[in-house]
């Protein structure tokens, strides 16, 4: 056998050395005895380490926690007796782009890997997976069978996947920097089995069910950046036989299940910093980086005390009081394309759900609940994006990396391009202060204006393209995006179509002023928007009811047609702790609001407060309020038992404009993680003065990296 490339490394190492004694030998003879007479020596760069020179490979072992997301599919054979039915479920369900539904999933795991010196890798790891939000027919990861039993008719029988899991082992070898491995162990689902008699008054029984079973797969994975690994993964699961009664019915179901997966994951491997070939086997070891990635959780806990109430509509908030919780957690995955490009993507898992399903008050109490909830969690893809930024010159600055923010060197002039799934407050009617309900106020109309009926789904986000224009202290911004195909919210989520196909449109613009007073930063914005879609006129919809002395029914008198609104929107910071927010709005009172909440007017106003005054600079106090009102035709429909995006009392005989008051405080745990306790008074909810007052107290735990 020759000699290896090692070895060629090492002789020539050797030679060197030699020569370098030599070289210093001679000097030493050819020089006086006399240190005076020594020249000043030249300074000598040490020479290299073998194992400098020697390539240094990726070690494997250690913690490790990430996500997963992947798209599913698979089978669920049944029989049914008493009559000797039989069939088969098939579990996947198509990925559509604009409802977010399809048989894909997201999740977490963590683990642990050790390497031998052989490089062999051992490891376990345990994992929790969600499917999407379900669709309007079945959970995204479920199927369904319709048949005709002999003694009941017609039927559907269904089995839907609500959450699964595995605990696995894996075995692997790492040639080079890749990990190539095996793996498998115990698999879990929790599943959801619904029969309903179609033919006898429409019966149901949801009864829900514990599978355990095998899973077995393998992948590949490689280091991405520092710390971050990412791979491809298959897996392939089997769980037994599972027996249940319907006891409705008069039936019992026998069925298995096995469900195929293949996963994207990305990995944070702690203290991967320390180890040898931890940034020599990066993908992307270039001087820039060229991969980001931050996350955020957030749980937040929000009740109320019995209320005033003395009748009740299909959007009243309850007058018995109660206690709602929300949960999400969100990747921040963004990778460079070009010269100021970003490709973004936000996946999500949420869980929980609003009062009244988020109905019963035009400022909504809790930005953390979305206008459609799910007892158990569930994945969906929050924003998915490209930003291209053009710098046109003008003074250079930094801009930090932050969430879907890469660090950056920008100039003062210059133009930004963001296309894709956005949500569209996240670049208009933005403030400092009160904008996002995980950090500062949590009420709707506080976070933006109440009047901004921005486009977006049940969660807020839409497909659209905008355009930013900074010049000096001005910037000009125009966006066209996606309208829902119905308002968000409705009597009932079953009665919503979340399919978009942009025959519904919204066109925003803003002008942003960019300014000093005395010596402290602020901004001044405008804001305008027009909705062009199938929405009705309040004044048709009234008169419709008079005709025909039945409920105001809005969806009856829908015609295309246009909706505006403006809002203007003042930050303005006054020291180093204090800073204060206001914002005004209008918008067309004569057509019902299509995806945002049920206000035409309203005026808000508040202080934020920076603890570094009491020694807690990382803790904020906020006071703020907000009030709201509706056009007199608006309220007209409303007291005819129309309904609205969020209310809808039945009637409205004595309105009144919602008055709202919020205060919370933000006690920082850590430098990235806030505790925070809120509190709001809301008068005269839904414009009722019948009703309430309402008093909400709340609980959030926010963390962030």
């Amino acid at each position: 056998m020759g000699p290896t490339s090692q070895d060629w490394h090492l002789r020539t190492i050797a030679q060197l050395r030699l020569r370098h004694l030599g070289c210093v030998a001679a000097a030493f003879i050819a020089v006086p005895v006399s240190a005076s007479e020594l020249p000043l020596p030249m300074p000598v760069k040490a020479p290299l380490p073998v194992q400098a020179l020697v390539p240094q490979l990726y070690d494997w072992s250690g913690f490790y926690i990430g996500a997963h997301a992947g798209m599913a599919w698979g089978r669920s054979n049944w029989s049914e007796q008493p009559d000797g039915l039989a069939g088969s479920l098939n579990m996947f369900q198509r990925y559509d782009a604009f409802t977010n539904f399809g048989s894909w999933f997201a999740g977490v795991q963590a683990g642990y890997d050790y390497m031998l010196p052989n490089r062999i890798v051992l490891g376990v790891q345990a994992d929790v997976t969600a499917p999407s939000f379900q669709s309007l027919n079945a959970i995204s990861i479920g199927g369904i069978s319709t048949f005709v039993s002999p003694t009941l008719g017609q039927e559907s029988y269904s089995e839907t996947v609500l959450d699964m899991g595995t605990v696995r082992g894996r075995i692997g070898y790492a040639p080079g920097n890749w990990l190539f491995y095996a793996t498998g162990g115990f698999a879990w689902t929790y599943d959801q089995l619904t029969v309903n008699q179609l033919a006898n008054g429409g019966i149901t029984d949801m009864p829900f069910l514990w599978r355990f079973g095998w899973v077995a797969g393998a992948g590949v994975e490689l280091p991405l950046a520092p710390n971050w690994t990412a791979g491809l993964e298959y897996l392939y699961t089997r769980y037994g036989n599972s027996t249940v009664g319907f006891a409705n019915a008069g039936q019992t179901f026998q069925s298995d299940l096995s469900i195929q997966q293949l996963r994207l994951t990305l990995n944070y491997r702690f203290v991967a910093e320390a180890k040898p070939g931890s940034d020599a086997a990066s993908w992307f070891a270039l001087p820039d980086d060229r991969f980001n990635v931050h996350g955020q959780t957030t749980f937040a806990w929000l009740t109320y005390p019995a209320m005033r109430s003395p009748y009740m509509g299909p959007n009243s908030l309850p007058g018995s009081g109660q206690g709602r919780e929300t949960f999400d957690a969100t990747l921040y995955a963004g990778v460079r394309l070009w010269q100021g490009a970003e490709l973004w993507v936000n996946p999500e898992l949420d869980q929980g759900f609003g009062f009244a399903n988020t109905h019963g008050v035009a400022g909504f109490p809790s930005g953390e609940s979305f206008k459609l909830g799910f007892s158990y969690p569930y994945a969906r893809i929050e924003r998915f994006f490209l930003r291209q930024t053009i710098n046109l010159g003008g003074e250079v600055g930094k801009l930090d990396a932050d969430i879907n923010q890469f660090a950056n060197t920008l100039t003062a002039n210059r133009l930004v391009l963001t296309v894709g799934q956005i949500f569209v407050t996240d670049i208009f009617d933005t403030n400092k202060y009160a904008n996002s309900s995980k950090t500062d106020f949590m009420n709707w109309s506080l976070m933006n204006a109440g009047t901004f009926d921005f486009a977006g789904n049940a969660w807020e986000a839409t497909y659209g393209a905008v355009a930013e224009w900074y010049q000096g202290f001005w910037t000009l911004r125009g966006g066209i995006f996606d309208l829902s195909a119905t308002p968000e919210g409705g009597i009932s989520p079953t009665a919503i179509g979340l399919d978009s196909t942009f025959d519904q449109f919204q066109m925003v613009g803003e002008i942003e002023e960019r300014h000093e007073l005395w010596g402290q930063p602020g901004k001044f914005k405008i804001t305008g928007f027009v909705s062009r879609g199938r929405a009705g006129a309040f004044a048709a919809a009234v008169d419709l009811a008079q005709l025909t002395g039945q409920p105001a029914d809005i969806t009856a008198v829908r015609t295309y047609t246009s909706r505006p609104g403006v809002s203007v929107n003042l930050e303005q910071q006054i020291s180093d702790t204090v800073g204060i927010f206001a914002r005004a709005g209008w918008a067309d009172g004569n057509i019902e609001p299509w995806d945002f909440t049920d206000i035409d007017r309203t005026v808000s106003g508040g202080v934020s407060l920076n603890g570094k005054s009491w020694g807690r600079a990382g803790d904020t106090i906020g006071i703020a309020g907000a009030v709201n009102g509706i056009s007199p035709i608006h309220q007209q429909f409303l007291n005819l038992g129309g309904l609205g995006i969020l209310i809808g009392d039945g009637q409205l005989p004595n309105p009144g404009l919602e008055q709202i008051f919020e205060t919370y405080y933000s006690y920082a745990l850590t430098p990235a993680s806030h505790l925070s306790f809120d509190y709001q008074f809301i008068n005269n909810p839904a414009y009722n003065t019948q009703r309430g007052p309402v008093n909400v107290f709340g609980m959030r735990l926010h963390a962030q990296f």
